[in-house]
């Protein structure tokens, strides 16, 4: 877990409630400072620029999810049942998402900060795929299904997340991931009640 004290988090908030309503492009770090009530020294302090602060944000995000995702995983129940969890988790997760910080995360990202989550995005899908070889053993996921395809399905979804003409049949980035989320793990089919 990431360590923070009081003025650190203070800034992290802020601007994570920022890039969520404006996106990361549109805020400046002295609109953080500013609604933080911090100083820029004070910013230049914990951060080198908002380049380094959407890091940190974003892997503070991925830990604590990641968190989360393996107490689900932990859990004594059937694997569609962690499935489904999981499925609510992500949608809590993007449920204060802005279409313009989504936008600046996939569409208009910058290099670096692109980078860095496309690192911590695979990072989790090695977790995921890890998870469901175990659940593949143990018969709870179709046994002549390669685990490489679903690695290669979910790299393909995580680029849909990004595609302009898809995310424009949306009226909201979280519409879009929890369908690509439906859609992963349903198919097309109604499903039957367990």
């Amino acid at each position: 877990m990431l360590q923070v004290n009081p003025k650190q988090n203070q800034i992290i908030s802020t601007a994570q409630s920022l890039f969520w309503k404006y996106g990361m492009r549109r805020v400046s770090i002295e609109e953080i400072c500013r609604d933080a009530r911090v100083s820029k020294m004070t910013f230049y302090k914990f951060f080198k620029n908002k380049v380094d602060l959407v890091k940190f944000i974003l892997d503070k995000i991925m830990d604590e999810s990641t968190k989360e995702y393996q107490a689900i995983m932990n859990q004594d129940i059937p694997f569609h049942k962690k499935v489904e969890q999981t499925i609510d988790m992500k949608l809590k997760g993007v449920d204060q998402l802005s279409s313009e910080f989504y936008a600046d995360l996939h569409q208009n990202a910058i290099p670096e900060v692109s980078e860095h989550f496309h690192n911590i995005s695979n990072k989790v899908l090695k977790l995921i795929v890890d998870d469901y070889k175990k659940a593949q053993k143990n018969g709870e996921v179709r046994k002549d299904l390669k685990i490489e395809f679903i690695m290669y399905q979910l790299e393909k979804l995580f680029a849909m997340a990004g595609d302009k003409k898809l995310i424009n049949l949306y009226d909201s980035p979280q519409e879009l991931i929890m369908e690509l989320t439906r859609f992963f793990f349903y198919g097309i089919l109604p499903r039957d009640k367990q």
